[in-house]
């Protein structure tokens, strides 16, 4: 819901230090795999309760979710292949993140953490599914034409979940509450992405 506000913001700052990378040849798939090795770090972190150390591993994860998608364009190598990498280990680490607060404590946050990722579930296939046939269809994205996949918006998308994960690491003994709200949320979410999909999909 706040992605189309927030992106343009964060557009120039992640500019700026994707040209520093390029300017030492690194790549954008070194940056999504490093991003991702210090975000699913959080996982441990988590298990043991070390929350302060665990949101900065994921803040870290998500400017460099930034940054790769940002050096891709300065650097001329957008690609199906570096945009599926992307996006697939941003759902690995999402719900890394989750199962990393059901083993901190597994007698108060299990269900709430299983119905995190239940509702995680709906929103990553619907959103995933539907860019599968938008792209076959050709079907324009004029909010985010920066992105590799047709980003098919909802109540839930990257800044509503990385403000959720930034919360449960703040107030972790709050997690079944808050997690159980955005599973809700995630959940209003799939049934907009279906129904709108749909009949967006229907149209000739």
């Amino acid at each position: 819901m706040l992605d189309r506000f927030t992106m343009p913001l964060t557009q120039r700052p992640l500019r700026y230090l994707a040209h520093a990378l390029h300017q030492r040849k690194i790549t954008p798939d070194q940056v999504t795999l490093t991003a991702f090795v210090i975000g699913i770090s959080a996982l441990p972190l988590l298990a043991f309760e070390q929350y302060g150390l665990a949101l900065i591993a994921i803040l870290l994860n998500r400017v460099g979710d930034g940054i790769d998608g940002a050096l891709a364009r300065l650097s001329g190598q957008q690609s199906d292949a570096g945009g599926f990498l992307d996006i697939g280990l941003d759902f690995v680490f999402y719900a890394a993140v989750v199962l990393g607060f059901a083993l901190a404590n597994p007698i108060q946050n299990a269900l709430p953490a299983a119905l995190l990722l239940f509702a995680f579930i709906g929103t990553g296939t619907s959103f995933l599914a539907f860019a599968i046939a938008a792209k076959a269809r050709q079907v324009e994205r004029p909010n985010f034409p920066q992105k590799a996949f047709y980003y098919l918006e909802g109540l839930t998308e990257g800044t509503e979940t990385v403000a959720a994960l930034v919360l449960f690491c703040l107030f972790p003994k709050a997690f079944p509450l808050l997690a159980s709200l955005f599973a809700a949320a995630c959940l209003i979410t799939t049934a907009t992405r279906l129904w709108g999909g749909y009949w967006t999909l229907r149209q000739p």
